[in-house]
């Protein structure tokens, strides 16, 4: 029971883990750079 318990909370952490950088990854490229906007204009 306690190695099936392991194994369930790390499946569990990796997938919040997964959705966390993913949103953040998200959010990155999503963002508009300041810096090249105000080079481009």
């Amino acid at each position: 029971m306690g190695i099936s318990n392991f194994w369930y909370y790390t499946l569990v952490i990796v997938v919040i883990l997964h959705v966390v950088v993913a949103f953040g990854y998200l959010m990155y490229k999503l963002t508009p750079k300041k810096k090249d906007k105000e080079g481009n204009e």
